[in-house]
């Protein structure tokens, strides 16, 4: 079933380009229709509404989630004839970007010109019944075509807004805020691809996982959001980054290089910086993995 999902909204978008595609169409916030029958249970977020301006991997992360718990996702892509960038990465899944169909199944999509006032509009009328608003566009790029987050909490008071970025807003990042940021960047940066791979070569571990973690992230932060609006009637705003949430994932090794100055060994591949033996071993055959958390377990080996 669940592959069957991954397809059932991932294709190029068939609705008519622009403000012309919702002519007579209710955008009400409702997923009544997602259930598979009548008698099937309700999921957490069925009558939720997340309209998400996204691409690539982060914010897609976040709101194919939020789109498997019930919520109507409306992904907002370029009027361009292509849409997400993410579209043509391969065309492994059926024909389609393996990591394109990963990420936005269960959704909407609509693509629309933010320069064009027609489009414009129909985006607002779309807000207006909208829950929760995500988007990971090039720094500032909402705030110059007019939907800068904090004006949208302003015009809609109840509304949840998540923005993603490279290196976080401008009082957090500096410099840095305006950045454009990629995955393997961030990797390297945090310095999570110090402690991968081999001691004299940094690696970048094989999936996305600055993108994938800051997903995950925002995800956690749009369901507490969504209790804090029912417990306070106003909505919030959620700023988060790919680095920041590397970072956080290197609080360990911070707490060793805090503790003697230099530390944990880099280049760890299969180790384990603290526990032992947790590794790969040699013998006379093949490698053996072993793995071992603490002295209970290493005492019944």
């Amino acid at each position: 079933m669940r592959t069957l999902a991954f397809f059932r909204c991932v294709a190029r978008p068939r609705l008519p380009h622009g403000a012309s595609a919702a002519a007579g169409r209710p955008f009400a916030s409702s997923c009544s229709s997602s259930s598979s029958s009548s008698s099937a249970p309700p999921r957490p977020l069925e009558g939720m509404l997340v309209v998400s301006l996204e691409q690539a991997i982060a914010a897609p992360y976040c709101t194919s989630r939020l789109a498997d718990a019930g919520a109507r996702v409306i992904k907002i892509e370029r009027k361009d004839g292509r849409g997400d960038f993410a579209r043509g990465y391969d065309r492994f899944a059926n024909g389609m970007s393996c990591q394109f169909v990963w990420v936005n199944r269960g959704k909407e999509s609509l693509p629309l010109d933010l320069k064009a006032p027609e489009d414009q509009a129909l985006l607002h009328r779309i807000l207006d019944k909208a829950d929760v608003w995500v988007q990971n566009m090039v720094p500032g790029a909402t705030t110059r075509a007019g939907f800068g987050s904090e004006c949208l909490r302003e015009r809609y008071p109840r509304l949840i807004t998540c923005d993603i970025s490279g290196y976080g807003g401008e009082r957090a990042a500096g410099s840095y805020w305006d950045m454009k940021a990629y995955d393997m960047l961030v990797q390297a940066e945090s310095g999570l691809s110090a402690l991968s791979g081999k001691p004299d070569w940094p690696t970048r571990v094989g999936v996305s996982v600055a993108d994938i973690s800051c997903g995950m992230f925002c995800h956690a932060s749009v369901l507490e959001a969504l209790l804090y609006v029912k417990l306070s009637g106003r909505g919030c705003a959620i700023d988060t980054s790919l680095f920041s949430s590397l970072a956080d994932w290197m609080t360990v090794p911070l707490f060793h290089y805090e503790a003697d100055g230099k530390g944990p060994a880099v280049g760890h591949g299969l180790r384990h910086p603290s526990v032992q033996p947790y590794a790969a071993y040699e013998t006379s055959g093949d490698p053996v993995l072993i793995s071992v958390q603490n002295e209970r377990e290493f005492a019944s080996l």
